[in-house]
């Protein structure tokens, strides 16, 4: 078959998947935003970023929407090139829904068989919107904008023959009339690579080298930030800091913004960090930005405790990841992590906002880490038996797509 996978940021959740489909022998294409820099196997095709979106005060409520039917135009009108001066003609396409580069693609290719990556439909309550008072509007009529921020969404998924959704809680989230399009299998981890590692190393940039073993706090986000709880986190620092007094933390995560509003001014972390100004011990913090894969792997193979906060919304790749190199996982007590770690079982959960809390059980799983050995090896368990890349997922995924 030919088969287009079309995504801003490809290969992004398509990474193992295109290219098994090309092994497959299947003729595989991609198209892309011209701004994405990743790199890939797979032959791919840039599309022009459009226009800036129109400021909130000019499109009031369908600012969103016409961002991504602005997007939705660009990729159409690059997909008909594919078409026309290219000749190729797939017979599937499979797109993330999010950013709306599946709207006109039907107009394209109206024999294709469409599949949509259905990641999150936004809603009003019990969600992302409204979950932390610290950070929520007090408009009364803000919902609005969540309503109309679902429109590319449900039109995506209307169109859509079959879509794909990586765990039941974010297929849960689409209403349920478009719910049973959806399919649950996720991306896949890859339990042969990502393994414990007694021998991993890494040299921090103050020169300190850290080894397995070591009592090491990890944290990691793709960016600082209050989605991923960075806020409760650092407010943790001060207590655990003083409890343990040879405990080095280490922070992954850039200073920008990937989810919600940006902070008023400066970045998230400087407003956090300014609230804990000061306190005994902060040498021992390590800030590292986003690091290259492989390091970000040898840091989960040493980390003795490793937090992981989200708020309702998608579950990040990384707290798969860091449970299949057997980690110890202290979480947040949110719908999302508890489709995955079952307290005092394969990890911790804890209460989202309770700082007290935190302090309290990262610094019991720094101070006693062969108390936490069985949660580390049912961590990994967990991940072997229900998101292994080779064995489970992938298979499934290439089911999926072949139809």
């Amino acid at each position: 078959m030919k088969i287009l996978f079309v995504h801003q940021n490809f290969p992004a959740q398509f990474k193992h998947l295109a290219p098994a489909l090309a092994a497959r022998g299947h003729d595989v294409v991609a198209l892309t935003a011209d701004s994405n820099k990743q790199q890939s196997p797979i032959r791919t095709f840039r599309y022009p970023m459009p226009d800036p979106a129109p400021k909130p005060g000019q499109a009031r409520l369908a600012t969103t929407y016409m961002a991504m039917t602005d997007r939705a135009h660009r990729v159409g009108r690059a997909a008909a090139q594919l078409r026309d001066k290219l000749g190729f003609v797939p017979d599937v396409i499979f797109g993330h829904s999010g950013w709306g580069e599946t709207l006109f693609l039907k107009e394209i290719f109206p024999q294709a068989r469409l599949l949509v990556y259905a990641e999150f439909y936004y809603g009003t309550k019990g969600l992302d919107v409204g979950f932390d008072p610290e950070f929520s509007s007090a408009d009364p009529f803000s919902g609005f904008g969540v309503i109309a921020r679902q429109s590319h969404l449900a039109l995506s998924m209307v169109q859509a023959d079959a879509a794909l959704s990586p765990t039941e809680w974010q297929a849960d989230t689409f209403p349920p009339e478009l719910r049973s399009k959806i399919t649950i299998t996720h991306d896949g981890v890859d339990t042969d690579a990502l393994v414990p590692n007694p021998a991993a190393q890494f040299t921090l940039p103050n020169g300190r080298a850290l080894r397995a073993g070591d009592e090491v706090l990890t944290y990691v986000t793709r960016n600082i930030e209050p989605y991923r709880g960075s806020h409760i986190f650092i407010r943790a620092l001060p207590q655990i800091l003083a409890a343990r007094p040879g405990a080095q933390v280490v922070i992954i995560g850039g200073d920008g913004v990937s989810y919600g509003m940006a902070p008023p001014q400066g970045t998230w972390k400087e407003r956090f960090l300014s609230e804990i100004a000061g306190a005994p011990g902060l040498e021992r913090v390590h800030f590292l930005g986003r690091l290259p894969y492989r390091d970000y792997v040898t840091l989960m193979q040493i980390s003795r405790a490793h937090a992981y906060l989200t708020i309702p919304f998608v579950l990040s790749w990384s707290l798969l990841e860091s449970m299949a190199m057997g980690a110890h996982v202290i979480a947040s007590r949110t719908a999302p992590v508890e489709e995955v770690v079952v307290d005092g079982v394969n990890g911790q959960l804890v209460d989202f906002f309770d700082v007290d809390a935190w302090s309290e059980a990262l610094i019991a799983a720094l101070a006693n880490p062969a108390g936490f050995a069985a949660r580390r090896a049912a961590a990994r368990k967990t991940i072997v038996e229900n998101y292994d890349l080779k064995r489970l997922c992938l298979p499934r995924l290439i089911r999926f797509t072949e139809g």
